[in-house]
């Protein structure tokens, strides 16, 4: 077994990429109560640790970024957008699930 280790400046974009993108999410849909506040804050953060590096990297590759922005510019970006994504879609699979189970 391969153990993959990253730099400390690929880690705190991960980290950052990762908060950030849970932080933007409360714009779009707030949490009902501190029970999916954790859960989806929990889910946003694991998301964008582990999916942000390869999100981000289709992502520059798809928009013809990949020479202009850095690897932890990639990484950042990519954790970001998994995080909001994740925050976002657990959210409205709740809220359609307690709609389709009234």
């Amino acid at each position: 077994m391969t153990y993959i280790a990253g730099d400390g400046q690929m880690m705190a974009a991960r980290i950052a990429g990762s908060v950030a993108g849970v932080a933007i999410s409360l714009i779009y849909m707030l949490p009902h109560g501190r029970r999916e506040a954790a859960t989806r804050l929990a889910t946003g953060l694991v998301a964008g640790l582990v999916f942000g590096p390869a999100a981000g990297l289709i992502g520059a590759e798809k928009f013809g970024l990949a020479a202009t922005l850095s690897a932890p510019e990639t990484v950042l970006s990519g954790s970001a957008a998994v995080s909001l994504t994740a925050w976002w879609a657990l959210g409205a699979l709740r809220r359609v699930a307690e709609r389709w189970g009234r």
